[in-house]
């Protein structure tokens, strides 16, 4: 240990923590927020001030802030059995009893749980159980994914492999595992002159069929997509998209691995975004809002058919060589129980449906005809505004990110806490606000918006 530590904990912060998806130098010169508290759509920071949560963490705290029942759940929960695994035949209630609701509320093919304790680790097993599957098949060449250009599925070797963002990518030597990545399917950035919505997604289709016959058909396991793209910046699809993968994955014997990390329990409106998109997946990858983050876990959700196979494969080797310590954890499986009898019980589903179209009209009347603000996008209770240097060449700023990041630090002056992906501003408050504190939290984002566009716009 040092001699002298330090005193505040903000300095100890800077001295000792490293942090996630952080410029570590930056970090060194400003240091830390410290956020001490929460309570509903709010948090409080170390010095008593108050930020309305826009982002609900990371597009993650559905039943909002200090939520009693869950912290109820959680000490029932490790009072009784603190933890156990799932290895060996062994299981746990809460464990057994979320599966079977997570099954119930799911699309009709799925039949089959598999617990992990984060969306990445979720994806990673996507791929290893994608691999078994087809390995049982006889099927050993078929193992390359398809994902998109600004996608997001994660940080791990296999999850940031199969994600599409450059700084996932870069100085980690990634993607490592066999991927291609097909255009990101944003109707405003890539579609051509006059060209309509469904015709872009014709045109991206025949691109992902394209690649597919490159490849080789016997190549290609599986199509990973978030129905609505939400690191890369909050993409809503273009009318006819899904429908359209669906055909060709179908047509080539490609599964189709909805990721809904960040999409499900009721972001958009639906319980599920397959059902907004009419999305027939095969796997479902579940993480974020099913503990409201309350606790780590995550969820794959299998088709039958795939089951299947990987029982008779578990048969014939003897086992299935996969599993994480903490994977089905009764804690967490207990508080995700808890959680989604919140979301249902209260409506919130409904809730984000309406007041999504609040924040959704409120966020076009207010900011698209900005002459800064290219596209304002989103469904639900998602919702993003890209910022543009020229309004009629749809002309990125240079460098990116600099009035986002000055929108984001303006944002904590005015108590609220949005995220900017380069120049695109992000909302994703909880589920649980009410029309009022919607408006609240738009007031407070509009003058930080002002009060940053005012500095660094260009005259």
């Amino acid at each position: 240990m040092p001699s002298s530590l330090p005193n505040s904990i903000h300095a100890r912060d800077v001295e000792y923590l490293l942090h996630a998806v952080t410029n570590a130098r930056r970090h060194e010169e400003r240091g830390p927020i410290i956020i001490d508290r929460g309570e509903g759509i709010h948090v409080f920071d170390d010095e008593g001030r108050s930020y309305i949560e826009a982002m609900a963490g990371l597009w993650s705290v559905a039943v909002g802030f200090g939520e009693k029942r869950l912290a109820d759940a959680a000490y029932r929960q490790l009072q009784k059995l603190p933890y156990y695994h799932s290895f060996s035949h062994k299981s746990n209630e809460p464990a057994v009893l979320l599966a079977e609701a997570l099954v119930r509320i799911s699309p009709e093919r799925l039949t089959k749980v598999f617990f992990t304790n984060s969306g990445s680790e979720a994806n990673d097993t996507a791929v290893k159980l994608v691999w078994y599957y087809n390995n049982a098949r006889g099927l050993h060449a078929k193992k390359t994914f398809i994902a998109r250009q600004g996608g997001y599925h994660g940080i791990t070797i296999a999850a940031g492999s199969l994600t599409g963002l450059p700084t996932n990518h870069r100085d980690f030597d990634l993607p490592i595992i066999p991927v291609k990545h097909v255009t990101t399917p944003h109707f405003y950035r890539y579609a051509q002159p006059g060209e309509s919505e469904e015709a872009f997604s014709t045109r991206l289709a025949e691109e992902l069929e394209a690649t597919i016959l490159e490849a080789g058909p016997d190549t290609i396991a599986a199509f990973i997509g978030e129905p609505l793209m939400g690191a890369g910046g909050v993409i809503p699809p273009p009318a006819g998209y899904w429908e359209k993968v669906q055909a060709v994955c179908r047509r080539y014997d490609i599964l189709i691995v909805a990721d809904e990390v960040i999409n499900g329990f009721g972001r958009l409106g639906t319980m599920f975004a397959c059902e907004y998109y009419g999305i027939d997946p095969d796997i479902l990858v579940l993480s974020k809002q099913i503990t409201s983050s309350y606790q780590p876990l995550a969820a794959l959700l299998i088709s039958d058919a795939i089951y299947q196979a990987i029982a008779d494969n578990s048969a014939k080797i003897g086992t299935l060589g996969h599993g994480f310590t903490a994977g089905a954890h009764p804690v967490a499986t207990a508080v995700g129980l808890e959680n989604l009898a919140i979301i249902e019980e209260n409506g919130l589903v409904e809730n984000a449906r309406a007041v999504g179209e609040v924040m959704q009209r409120e966020l076009r009347r207010r900011f698209a005809d900005h002459p800064l603000v290219g596209e304002v996008r989103g469904i639900g209770l998602i919702a993003a505004i890209e910022l543009v240097a020229d309004k009629a060449t749809k002309a990125r700023f240079d460098p990116v990110g600099k009035l986002g990041l000055a929108i984001f630090d303006a944002g904590h002056e005015h108590g609220v806490i949005i995220r900017a992906i380069g120049d695109q501003i992000a909302f994703c408050p909880p589920l649980i606000i009410t029309e009022a504190e919607m408006i609240e939290m738009l007031d407070r984002f509009e003058r930080a918006f002002h009060q940053a566009t005012a500095a660094l716009a260009p005259a």
